[in-house]
């Protein structure tokens, strides 16, 4: 099968389309011309240049493929021009399923994010039937991804075959920016992180996520989304498997949340107002993290066969992969050194 998959220059499109060449799924991988290339590199994926926003460039791309994984988002918390970033993941997104449906495209996994899950207010597990507004999401980012899902929701109301995955917070290997995940995993390394906030996620490792999308493609239903997740864990027990795997001491403080707020407002107006640069405490992140994103992934473990790889061995692969790809360089007495 003949198979398009942007965002293959990232994180999980780079793992998924790496897990679909070796399954011997004819890939092509959707990249700009400045992207870096490395998590195609030494295999067969067929790179061709495009851009979410070229619908012409899409359409080509997109020639012949039975199947679309988009998986490509701008994904940050922090950008110097938000409106690219909604453009990139909204309308970007819509030129995608419209160009795929021209093209004759049999099935879609579009691949949204664990955010566009609500959270119950008793405390129980999100789900993919709870409830969001989208007012209580903070940023440009989480927001972007909440309107490109609606809109492929919409399309799917339409008839456009397109399947929905939500992935938690991924870790493993070939994190190349890194994500904001795995710039915590990176900092810990470095030892960049002297507190902690009382939060949580849920880890999934990036070998599941892929198998997810692929499991998507084979068994989901039309219109219909899927949380592609593991285990619920705080920051402070994530910290703590980092530090058996590394050696490292994990943190002991921990910071209150009114404090880490006032921290990255501070610190965005300097790097961001005077430095030019981006925020070493990303705002949006901090609020988004105000109560921990725990949720069930039962829908896809029940319908899909999601599986259920242990976190903890994700973590040590990434903490393997960063200190393996020069990360490191410039730590001294710590992992990979």
């Amino acid at each position: 099968m003949r198979v398009l998959v942007t965002g293959a220059t990232g994180f999980v499109g780079g793992n998924l389309a790496r897990e679909l060449w070796d399954r011997g799924y004819e890939v092509r991988a959707l990249v700009r011309p400045d992207s870096n290339t490395s998590t195609t590199e030494g295999t067969g994926i067929q790179r061709v240049k495009g851009d979410l926003l070229d619908r012409g460039s899409l359409v080509q791309a997109m020639a012949g493929c039975e199947a679309v994984f988009h998986c490509a988002a701008a994904y940050t918390f922090w950008s110097r021009d938000p409106q690219r970033v909604r453009r990139t993941n909204v309308e970007g997104t819509v030129n995608v399923l419209e160009c795929a449906t021209d093209a004759g495209v049999g099935r879609i996994v579009y691949t949204s994010t664990v955010s566009t899950v609500g959270m119950p207010k008793d405390g129980t597990l999100g789900d993919e039937s709870t409830p969001l507004l989208r007012d209580a999401l903070h940023g440009h980012y989480k927001q972007s991804k909440f309107d490109a899902e609606m809109e492929a929701m919409r399309l799917a109301s339409v008839g456009v075959p397109v399947v929905v995955v939500n992935p938690t917070a991924p870790v493993g290997p070939w994190d190349v920016k890194p994500t904001p995940t795995g710039k915590i995993i990176l900092d810990f390394m470095r030892r960049r992180i002297p507190a902690y906030l009382a939060t949580g996620m849920n880890l999934v490792d990036v070998a599941d996520v892929s198998a997810g999308h692929i499991l998507a493609l084979e068994r989901g239903e039309t219109g219909k989304r899927y949380i592609l997740g593991n285990r619920n864990v705080t920051l402070k027990e994530m910290f703590t498997m980092l530090s058996r795997i590394t050696g490292l001491p994990a943190p002991k403080w921990r910071l209150p949340y009114w404090l880490v707020v006032a921290a990255g407002y501070a610190e965005q107006a300097v790097s961001a107002g005077l430095l030019r640069r981006e925020p070493l405490i990303p705002v949006e992140g901090v609020l988004a993290s105000r109560k921990p994103a725990w949720v069930s992934s039962q829908r896809a473990i029940g319908e899909l066969g999601l599986p259920q790889s242990p976190v903890e061995g994700a973590l040590e692969r990434a903490v393997e992969w960063f200190a393996a790809n020069g990360y490191l360089k410039n730590v001294k007495d710590g992992a990979g050194s």
